[in-house]
């Protein structure tokens, strides 16, 4: 699909310039920071000798977070520049991480294994076209009694223009959305890129939750917040330690969600 070809393109420019960013700290993550929010860590609560596997993981800091809170982790991207980073990290930090390069739709012809937790975190479902495909791939992935974990933006948060100023995009899924972009969300002005295309999707919370339903997940937990943990938007500010809200907008409009569904088969 073209939509993957090109946006793999985009995240392939990224992972360097990520890498290298005070945003995602690599030294300090190396050095033992932790690198998953609050959000969910409460949601996943004891990890140990359980089977993880981490959707679109980029370049591997929470899949290897993960794994030193003691899971045996999986992770899945579709750019191999950021499978190799990954894979650098582990080797560095000495963790047993299995990193797979693919597109994440056909995650269960990559892989044969079924896991525990199927974890998948912060500007993920937007690059997918349909929640049904990708609700499909978590129902198969996850073994009986097993149960995934999503933390994600908000949809109304991709509702509006770039500087939070206005509506500019439908709440609902349509047609997708082609931006042209020469920055990333780690340092929207100084970085220096090449120009790239982004092929996206709005997808409503009732996309989302009925994909999860209709492949006979069974909702166990959902929740709406009013800030972001990650300061990656225009015209934020911290308004509590590690927490972000967009000025004129603070407490009034969700940014984040979070859900957890169970596979009782």
């Amino acid at each position: 699909m073209k939509s993957f070809e090109t946006n793999k393109h985009a995240w392939n420019q990224r992972v360097d310039i990520h890498y290298q960013s005070d945003f995602y700290d690599v030294p300090g993550f190396l050095k033992g920071k932790e690198v998953l929010k609050p959000i969910e860590l409460a949601l996943l609560g004891d990890v140990r000798d359980k089977t993880l596997l981490h959707l679109q993981c980029h370049f591997g800091q929470d899949t290897l977070s993960l794994a030193r809170l003691g899971a045996k982790v999986t992770g899945i991207d579709f750019s191999q520049v950021a499978i190799d980073k990954a894979n650098i990290l582990a080797k560095e930090l000495d963790v047993k991480a299995t990193f797979v390069c693919g597109n994440v739709l056909e995650t269960p012809q990559l892989i044969s294994e079924k896991f525990d937790i199927v974890f998948t975190t912060y500007g993920v479902l937007g690059w997918l076209p349909d929640m049904n495909d990708w609700a499909k791939v978590v129902k198969t992935m996850l073994k009986p009694g097993g149960k995934l974990i999503l933390v994600e933006f908000h949809p109304v948060i991709w509702m509006m223009d770039d500087e939070f100023k206005g509506i500019e995009y439908s709440y609902f899924k349509g047609d997708p959305i082609v931006e042209t972009k020469n920055t990333t969300y780690t340092d929207q002005s100084a970085v220096q890129m090449d120009t790239f295309q982004e092929i996206t999707w709005n997808h409503s919370l009732d996309e989302v939750l009925s994909a999860l339903l209709e492949v006979g997940l069974t909702l166990t937990h959902f929740k709406e917040y009013a800030y972001s943990p990650y300061p990656c938007f225009s015209n934020i500010k911290e308004t509590k330690p590690s927490q972000y809200q967009i000025i004129g907008l603070e407490d009034k409009i969700p940014m984040v969600y979070s859900l957890t569904a169970e596979n009782e088969q």
